[in-house]
């Protein structure tokens, strides 16, 4: 698309800046829906018959496609000059409880804080992204609010999902939820609840999951027919868990069962099918969130490794969660030095530092580009061997062709029939 204004739904779309949140068919749930786009990701569709223009207004003033900021003064003294976002703390943590840190990803570090957080009180119920009921490659968001519900959720989840388009659960509970996400669902739900007071009550603890992009659908399948499996036959999808970083596995229909690696599942193919926006994206690590949790790669897995998580202390809120978790038993850990935070994830500093370039780049070759405020990036380009600086620059300039991003990114009229 070229350089026009974003000023509707349908233009943010159609300029690949969506990160399919699902923020805009909360707030007006009268005029879109979420549909899963093959090869493109969830995306907010026109309800035919009833959508009688382009959606405008708070719905794309909040979406985290468009636009990521942060407020004036967040991030002064913050370490790293602002790089990693507002960080008041930094620990590395596991579930004390055996079977959650089997099952969870890296150590169950995410479903407990929710599930210690609803079970002490604080909350009433966890808005969480798990496996579909009726598709196992596919997922749903729900509203957990019983220790084992929100447990039975552990797991990363590689693939499409839009949290922010349940809000309305959140919105109707009897008290404050928690809410976990990807970084740029989390944006947007932050955004969503300063325009909705009646969300801004209900809207407790959010917790983000650190994030290298989001993969398609078809990624998924591709990645299960490289292991011979019919993606129609499957029954169960399990992206990592039961140790760390743990296996891609499924299990079909007639009792078959296949593995592979993490770094064969998303190394191999997953990474492949990143939505464009992810490529373009400043916050890998939830810098709009309470908690931010992600993986400890500074040190090396090892066999039987049962997991542990970093986990960012991004406000004051997230401080007494985390802390009170741990003092209650539900956590082990305690905190690491900052430093951890650059050395576990290294590749997040350089795709930063890219970033500014790549916006850039679009924005000079008549691209539309979102708008990023107060999230220091430009230094650490700086910082790039030569060769990555002119990767950033060319490799974005081959992209535009490749990814065809002056052209909608699909024809949605087909899809809304």
């Amino acid at each position: 698309m070229s350089r026009e204004p974003l000023t509707t739904i349908d233009s943010i779309v159609d300029a690949h800046l969506c990160t399919g949140c699902g923020v805009c068919a909360f707030l007006r749930p009268d005029a879109l829906r979420m549909a899963d786009v093959p090869e493109a990701g969830r995306r907010p569709l026109p309800i035919v018959g009833i959508t009688g223009g382009a959606v405008a207004g708070p719905a794309v003033d909040v979406c985290p496609g468009r636009r990521l900021e942060h407020r004036a003064g967040e991030l002064d003294g913050a370490p790293f000059g602002g790089e990693w976002g507002p960080v008041l703390g930094l620990y590395e943590c596991w579930s004390t409880d055996p079977d959650v840190r089997h099952r969870g990803s890296s150590g169950g570090v995410v479903v407990t804080l929710a599930a210690h957080s609803v079970t002490s009180g604080v909350t009433v119920g966890a808005l969480q992204v798990q496996a579909s009921s009726e598709d196992p490659l596919t997922n749903e968001v729900v509203l957990n609010k019983t220790y084992s519900d929100i447990v039975g959720a552990a797991g990363s989840r590689y693939s499409p999902a839009s949290p922010g388009q349940r809000l309305d659960l959140v919105e109707a509970a009897d008290g404050r939820c928690v809410v976990v996400g990807k970084p740029c669902d989390i944006a947007g739900i932050r955004a969503a609840a300063e325009v909705r007071p009646s969300l801004e009550r209900n809207l407790g603890l959010t917790i983000a999951i650190f994030c290298a992009g989001t993969p398609s659908t078809e990624g998924v399948k591709e990645t299960i027919r490289g292991m011979a499996v019919d993606p129609e036959e499957v029954t169960s999808l399990n992206f990592r868990g039961e140790g760390w970083p743990g296996r891609f596995r499924v299990r079909t229909r007639s009792g078959q069962e296949a593995s592979l690696s993490y770094d064969e599942s998303w190394g191999g193919t997953l990474h492949k099918h990143r939505q464009w926006r992810c490529m373009i994206c400043p916050d890998h690590t939830g810098e709009f969130a309470d908690l931010s949790v992600g993986d400890p790669w500074y040190r090396k897995p090892t066999n039987g490794d049962l997991g542990r998580s970093l986990v960012v202390v991004r406000t004051e809120r997230g401080r007494q969660a985390l802390e009170a978790a741990i003092s209650d038993g539900a956590l082990a850990g305690g905190p690491l030095p900052l430093q951890r935070l650059r050395d576990s994830q290294p590749n997040l500093e350089n795709s930063r530092g890219a970033v500014w370039a790549r916006v850039r780049t679009l924005w000079v070759a008549g691209i539309a580009v979102p708008r990023y405020r107060r999230m220091p990036a430009a230094r650490l380009w700086w910082k790039l061997s030569i060769r990555q600086k002119a990767s950033s620059i060319g490799g974005t300039l081959r992209r535009i062709g490749v990814r065809r991003l002056r052209e909608p990114e699909f024809t949605r009229e087909e899809l809304s029939r």
